[in-house]
């Protein structure tokens, strides 16, 4: 697929909320196969959505509190819309896979990148490891950090026994680093200090 070429538009109509189908322990993926809702495959993605949770309660902090981050708003509401993008492409068996389904490109590990480096120019240089909880916000991004890496090993273990395309993987582990990056971004635009790691504080 080409950078110009667009995803298929979601095809839902979510009228109830609750089904019953899935009482017996088993859910389906996008191709109608049936499996346990504790499968690998399932636990993937499930920890993708639980990420995505967290990122959204870190942009609405961003929203309410700080005008002078709002691009770094702009920025995870985008990473929301990829990791739906990530989820969607797990939940489907290679086999079950059209060329306009979401899934995650090069471009998006690339941007990952782009941020990344951006944010660094300002940044000083570490001398030692980031404790979480120098604000509420820098908390926010070090959960999303951890639950990323959660989500990435998950993503490993699965390819591992089934096939999964490796641009899952590169943008999980891209990603995690990135939440480092803005929790640290985050401090320095709301004049937190970092709380480093000291061994024998």
């Amino acid at each position: 697929m080409s950078d110009s070429e667009q995803f298929n538009a979601p095809k839902l109509a979510i009228n109830r909320v609750y089904t019953r189908k899935g009482d017996s322990g088993l859910t389906r993926l996008v191709g109608g196969q049936k499996v346990p809702k504790n499968a690998l495959r399932i636990q993937t993605y499930g920890s993708v959505d639980e990420l995505n949770a967290f990122v959204g309660a870190a942009r609405s902090r961003i929203e309410e509190n700080y005008d002078g981050l709002k691009g770094l708003g702009e920025t995870l509401l985008r990473v929301q819309h990829e990791l739906f993008n990530l989820g969607s492409i797990l939940a489907t068996l290679r086999q079950d896979q059209v060329p306009q389904m979401p899934r995650i490109r090069q471009k998006e590990i690339d941007a990952l990148e782009a941020s990344i480096d951006v944010c660094n120019e300002e940044l000083a240089p570490l001398r030692s490891f980031v404790l979480p909880g120098a604000s509420p916000l820098d908390a926010q991004f070090h959960i999303c950090r951890t639950v990323c890496r959660r989500a990435e090993r998950l993503c490993v273990s699965l390819a591992e026994i089934e096939d999964v395309d490796i641009l899952c993987v590169a943008y999980l582990n891209r990603l995690s680093d990135a939440f480092f990056v803005w929790g640290r971004f985050a401090c320095l635009k709301t004049r937190r200090e970092e709380t480093l790691w000291e061994p024998n504080q």
